[in-house]
């Protein structure tokens, strides 16, 4: 066992989590060594990934496709991802915090859907973000979403305002701060053998939960390489 005290954990927010009856906490993982990469660093890790050919295969008849930007642009420690608050008034996934994106228009493409949802959620003008890839496409059960991850960065951090129906809160979260052990945590939902893992990030006011979660957590893996597993102190 490590003598190396584990960090105190950051407050989390008051996110509503479902957490199911059976979970379980078996250890602890984090990416302990770790670097604050500039934007141009994580744009170069994505493409040597080269997820951006992977074919359109939702897993569910009735997926609708959909579109997420991952915005980054370089702070004072490092690239920052920019994320968003949802509204409480949305039907689906209220108050969750978000990536910018959608569903995708007749005829559009992904990369499309998620620079139009961002000018329109954020007022993120098109034209000011360069795209360099993708991130592996994931499915939603509870809004019956097939996703594209479309990773871009920004020259600059720009004057943003949030779209009072869709997003309550607009956040620059710094990927440095997202790889910490003081934020991330992984939880094992259900029971065995059906349980699965399932990804946070606890921010100081908030919780970065489900496909959010999940899309970071590939992010960070490209970044780093897998999250270490520490012994629960």
């Amino acid at each position: 066992m490590s003598d190396v005290p584990a960090p105190a954990r950051r407050a989390g927010g008051k996110q509503r989590i479902p957490r199911p009856a059976a979970f379980r906490v078996d250890a602890l993982s984090s990416w302990v060594e770790r670097t604050l990469p500039t934007s141009a660093e994580i744009a170069a890790a994505v493409a040597r990934a080269k997820l951006d050919q992977l074919p359109m295969t939702p897993t569910f008849p009735d997926a609708r496709p959909s579109a997420v930007l991952i915005a980054l642009v370089d702070g004072p420690t490092g690239a920052e991802v920019l994320l968003t608050k949802r509204s409480e008034n949305l039907r689906n996934h209220r108050g969750e915090i978000s990536l910018p994106g959608g569903r995708l228009d007749p005829g559009e493409t992904p990369v499309q859907a998620a620079l139009r949802e961002a000018d329109e959620e954020v007022g993120l003008a098109p034209e000011t973000v360069r795209v360099h890839g993708q991130l592996s496409h994931r499915s939603t059960i509870a809004s019956r979403s097939y996703i594209v991850p479309i990773v871009g960065t920004l020259a600059q951090r720009p004057q943003l305002t949030p779209h009072d129906r869709e997003v309550a809160r607009i956040l620059w979260v710094p990927i440095g701060d997202l790889a910490s052990p003081a934020t991330f945590r992984e939880e094992w939902w259900g029971a065995p053998p059906l349980d699965r893992r399932m990804t946070f990030f606890e921010l100081d006011d908030e919780t970065i939960w489900g496909a959010t979660a999940a899309i970071l957590y590939e992010l960070l893996s490209i970044i780093y390489g897998p999250p270490n597993v520490r012994t629960a102190p």
